[in-house]
């Protein structure tokens, strides 16, 4: 298997590190055990929590359960939310904990709990307590491609890419994190055109707010990233958008709400208490009457700090692609709560404990499902639901959404993982 991936690691170091996390026996080696399963109930045990973030739209709850007080109506008088500069970042300050200057949770790429609870060099258990959004990212493409009118279909940007890979140049698609959201989003999308993401393209990792200086400098020929930096790179004259990642696959799950282990076993009450104020700040953000106010705080220095006309309309479902597509009230816009957004269905974390296995961030021995069971936690998610008065509308029955068609027409059906597996052309499984 060849490996143009750039990043902190090599795939071979990772996959040592996965040597212990391999097969059944391995779940039995996860930090702290499976876990306490009791749901308390009381006063918080701490009003303290420091929850971290990267810069941008899908991280508005947080941002919204701390301005408008949600975290201090339910108790959580003390809760920092805190600017991280990469996704490594986010990483690196969960293994610490905040008792070591790092942090005890975060807005956070729905697959990174499970890289780092199974191995991911320093590994730390991890729970997914909630999803933030569904949808709401985008794949775009430099100018230079601006003729192609790249959208879902990659047949002439390949021929592009080959060309000019032929001509000595390199070729470049960013995203945010290894094995995180947008690499499997921009990998799915190019292989289902037939390009190979390991053999054809170099793969690099670039942080989300980073991604319009580095194209305007030509450092790459694509991105997968949120908002509001594909609407800025718009704005900037400098691509397009080729589709949102929801075209991909509708009503798709993208960030998490997660925690360290640790702090939700020693403090359930509190764990309780800030569920039910990110999903307060979730029903906020999805209110039409409040995008308006979403789109400013989120503008603020201290959270995503980029121009209100680089957020509102995208948050609005308004769709400028930059390539003369426009789209009004978009059906595949970002959803905060509504169509269950909130809910983290282990279906949708065992696909992407799949996809890790297709390109070799997991190993193919590893028992998904015990995996899944330990770090998503959504029995605690029905617990502050209930506690919450949600309406059973948008609480689901079961926690598989069933199956899951994409663009391309594969299927992925939680019941036979392997079968989705095996239809795919391209993986790089061992």
């Amino acid at each position: 298997m060849s490996n143009h991936t750039t990043n902190h690691f090599s795939r071979r170091r990772f996959l040592q590190g996965m040597a212990a996390a391999a097969g059944g026996a391995a779940m039995h080696s996860l930090p702290g055990g499976l876990g306490q399963r009791a749901w308390a109930s009381g006063k918080p045990e701490t009003t303290e929590a420091k929850l971290g973030f990267i810069a941008l739209t899908d991280a508005a709850p947080l941002f919204i359960a701390k301005e408008k007080g949600f975290f201090a109506d339910h108790g959580m008088t003390d809760v920092q939310v805190l600017k991280q500069s990469s996704w490594g970042t986010v990483r690196d300050n969960l293994v610490l904990g905040s008792g070591r200057g790092g942090i005890d949770g975060s807005h956070i790429l729905t697959p990174m709990p499970y890289l780092m609870t199974a191995g991911v060099e320093d590994r730390v258990g991890m729970y997914v307590l909630a999803r933030l959004n569904l949808a709401g990212q985008c794949i775009s493409v430099a100018n230079e491609y601006s003729d192609l009118k790249v959208g879902l279909d990659t047949t002439d940007f390949a021929k592009a890419l080959r060309d000019k890979r032929d001509a000595g140049e390199e070729v470049r698609a960013a995203m945010t994190f290894p094995g995180g959201t947008h690499d499997l989003w921009i990998r799915y999308w190019m292989a289902a055109g037939g390009i190979d993401p390991e053999r054809d393209i170099d793969t690099i990792v670039v942080p989300p707010a980073q991604m319009v200086a580095n194209m305007r400098v030509g450092s790459m020929d694509a991105f997968c990233v949120c908002e509001p930096w594909n609407q800025q790179l718009v704005n900037h004259g400098l691509g397009y958008t080729a589709n949102t990642t929801g075209e991909l696959w509708h009503n798709h799950p993208e960030k998490a709400f997660g925690m360290r282990q640790d702090y939700v076993d020693e403090n359930p009450n509190a764990t309780r208490a800030l569920l039910m104020a990110i999903m307060e700040a979730q029903m906020y953000c999805a209110d039409p009457d409040n995008v308006e106010e979403v789109a400013e705080i989120c503008a603020r220095r201290r959270y995503v700090h980029a121009p209100y006309d680089d957020i509102i309309d995208r948050m609005r479902g308004d769709f400028d692609y930059g390539n003369g597509r426009v789209v009004e009230n978009h059906p595949d816009r970002m959803r905060y709560w509504s169509d269950q957004a909130s809910y983290p269905f282990k279906s949708h974390d065992l696909w992407f404990v799949v996809e890790d296995q297709r390109w070799g961030y997991l190993p193919m021995d590893l028992d998904r499902q015990a995996l899944v069971d330990h770090v998503n936690r959504e029995d605690l998610w029905r617990e502050a639901a209930a506690e919450l008065g949600v309406d059973s509308a948008a609480i689901p029955d079961s926690t598989s959404r069933g199956k899951e068609e994409f663009f391309d027409g594969k299927v992925f059906d939680p019941e036979d993982p392997d079968a989705y597996l095996d239809s795919l052309d391209i993986k790089y499984t061992s």
